[in-house]
């Protein structure tokens, strides 16, 4: 049966590749890509915003680009109050209408909705978020979304833990889809000439620790700093040649994490590169020596997998779906515990045999992950609401 498919890409608005963005442009030119036998069509609505280049989805001609100029709160305003308009029908008709991610929406009663959960992190971690994102993600009402999706699809099982816990979802209308990753992450030849190009470009020293997020409070960077400058205060020969590299934009109460590394006892040797551009992070994570990332709540986590399979160890969290992405193939610590985070820099830095195991175990894994796959198992979702 042939499928007229809505999607809302309003997510992709501010033109940034954060994990949501990263998953919804990987997912659906995959889609695109594998499936030409059902109908697309995207929902774009921006008020004043240029709208970004969709050529990468309307190549395909079974794609279709539906734009609106509607200021966004009144029309957010419009859809949580009044229910309206149905935005399957303001793009013309659909059988299903997909969110990529949690939005305000409205679909009459004949179109299949399924929405994207990514994570929980505004339920169980509300003090990491600014008062704007709270209120925004109160008048959204996740918990009603969920219920109203005739299907749910959760990037981990951590997440499709979460959502039948904290919402008592029926168990069947939660699907896990895994994210994939990107095959431009992989191990580059020492005598790549992009390592250089990088390495010149971000001013990075020869070995370093790297960390890559967004600067906020639920990445633990603090802890990072903390194990960083115990690891320096051991005075190890070995140790004393690592450079902290804290790669990433600034977040929610960024300045914490600035404040720690102006004041540090070892800032000469904390490096802040800030935003790191798309084309740049491969030969990012090939250089360096170790990634770290002792999140405290992940729905799924790009950058360890990224960093897998780039053949660096990777050390993090055993909080929610990381060891779903890392298993056996890194080192899990309590991203509470800070000397647990230090114990584990200290032996993969001094142990090179470990670190050699990890490194292949890290490439192995992270084949596992693929948009192949993630594409086809989220069509199998589909078709699912249909039948």
């Amino acid at each position: 049966m042939r499928m007229k498919i809505g999607i809302d890409v309003r997510c992709l608005a501010e033109g940034r590749r954060t994990g949501v963005e990263e998953y919804t442009l990987a997912l659906l030119e995959k889609m695109f890509e594998e499936d030409t036998e059902n109908e697309y069509i995207l929902f774009f609505n921006a008020w004043k915003k240029q709208c970004p280049d969709f050529h990468w989805a309307i190549k395909y001609p079974h794609v279709t680009l539906k734009t609106f100029r509607i200021p966004n709160r009144l029309l957010n305003l419009s859809l949580w109050y009044l229910g309206f308009p149905k935005l399957d029908r303001l793009i013309g008709g659909t059988d299903i209408f997909f969110l990529p991610n949690l939005n305000f929406v409205a679909v009459s009663k004949k179109t299949r909705l399924v929405v994207t959960a990514h994570d929980l992190s505004f339920e169980f971690f509300p003090e990491t978020f600014s008062w704007k994102r709270r209120l925004w993600h109160f008048f959204i009402h996740f918990r009603s979304l969920v219920k109203m999706a005739d299907k749910v699809i959760a990037v981990s099982r951590s997440t499709k833990d979460d959502i039948l816990s904290r919402y008592g979802v029926a168990f069947k209308r939660v699907a896990i889809v895994p994210s994939g990753i990107n095959p431009r992450f992989r191990v580059l030849s020492r005598n790549d000439t992009e390592l250089l190009r990088v390495k010149e470009k971000y001013n990075l020293p020869y070995k370093f620790i790297l960390s890559l997020s967004t600067f906020e409070p639920r990445k633990n960077l603090l802890s990072i700093i903390r194990s960083f400058e115990a690891l320096q205060d051991m005075c190890h020969p070995d140790l004393e040649k690592y450079v902290l590299v804290l790669a990433g934009t600034k977040g929610w109460k960024y300045d914490e994490v600035l404040k720690a590394v102006a004041t540090s006892r070892h800032r000469e040797k904390i490096l802040l590169p800030g935003f790191i551009e798309d084309e740049d992070k491969p030969a990012l994570y090939n250089l360096a020596s170790v990634f770290v990332y002792p999140s405290l709540y992940e729905g799924f986590g790009f950058p360890p997998l990224e960093a897998m399979a780039s053949g660096i160890p990777v050390i993090a969290s055993h909080s929610s779906s990381l060891p779903e992405i890392v298993g056996d193939a890194g080192i899990l610590i309590d991203p509470y515990q800070p000397d647990e985070l230090f114990q584990a820099l200290k032996q993969l830095l001094t142990d090179q045999e470990l670190s050699s195991v990890l490194k292949e175990k890290s490439v192995t894994r992270a084949r596992r992950f693929s948009w192949d796959k993630a594409a086809k198992e989220t069509l199998e979702v589909f078709r699912s609401v249909i039948c």
